[in-house]
């Protein structure tokens, strides 16, 4: 009787390590399963974020020529400060940035960010460029073709705003950061305005007509009446001037001369 508990108690032993065993296999299984999936995340920029956008081209511009020079590990709103780039649109460059690659959801520079800021000539940069650019705008490229690159500007905010329903003005800066990006990648010749639109434009008031000058008749020289010199050493010398009515008549002015020569040359003498 004995011998037969001993038996007993063995099988109930062996069956528990078995289900300890078991149930550690299928942990690490687990763990081994969700550690693959996490690997096999596409990377967080691209279509997983929404179209993003700039008011001005040229802050994008300035950003890129700076960090051809130097690309930091990290870029955030307090390395743009230092740097005196994109003033009060900080977040907007980052969020390009990462929209095609360069920074990843921590701000870290990528690799291949880094690989497409320590190109030296400018061809290979735009073509490195370009890749990442292309790749984020996938969606974009598969609707139109390489032909996306020339779009003209209405076009694309159509598709901006058909993409993330987006409005006139935002659809607008999301169009002109894309042709920014296309400008330098080389795939634009054209150039790009610096600003994005801002809102409906309103028409300048047309200026009045500046008023027209009144034709006035021209001063004659004033009249020097000079006295007879007598005895006297004492001399006088009167200067008359005259204001002729701008619509006086010949006869008019012929009427005033007569009487200054009858009254103050004849007169004087």
């Amino acid at each position: 009787m004995v011998q037969y508990v001993k038996m007993a108690r063995r099988s109930i032993s062996n069956s528990t390590c078995v289900c300890v065993i078991s149930a550690r296999c299928r942990a690490r299984s687990l763990a081994n399963l969700t550690s693959a999936s996490n690997k096999l995340q596409p990377p967080i920029y691209g279509r997983q974020m929404a179209y993003p956008y700039i008011p001005s081209g040229g802050l994008v511009q300035t950003a890129f020529q700076q960090f051809r020079k130097s690309l930091p590990a990290k870029v955030d709103s307090d390395t743009l400060k230092k740097l005196g780039i994109a003033s009060s649109n900080e977040g907007a460059l980052i969020n390009i940035m990462k929209f095609i690659g360069i920074l990843d959801k921590e701000n870290q520079r990528t690799k291949e960010g880094a690989q497409v800021f320590t190109t030296h000539d400018d061809t290979k940069f735009g073509n490195a460029l370009a890749t990442l650019v292309e790749t984020a705008y996938r969606e974009l490229f598969e609707l139109h073709g390489a032909s996306a690159w020339s779009l003209d500007r209405d076009t694309l905010i159509s598709y901006f705003r058909g993409s993330d329903e987006t409005s006139a003005v935002t659809g607008s800066r999301q169009a002109l950061t894309f042709q920014t990006l296309a400008s330098l990648s080389l795939k634009r010749a054209e150039h790009v305005p610096s600003r994005g639109s801002s809102g409906p434009r309103v028409a300048p008031k047309d200026k009045a007509p500046p008023a027209k000058r009144k034709h006035e008749a021209p001063k004659p020289p004033a009249l020097v009446v000079n006295p007879p010199t007598g005895g006297s050493p004492v001399g006088l010398t009167v200067r008359i001037e005259i204001n002729l009515p701008a619509n006086g008549s010949q006869a008019t002015y012929d009427n005033i001369f007569e009487s200054i020569r009858k009254n103050l040359l004849n007169g004087a003498a």
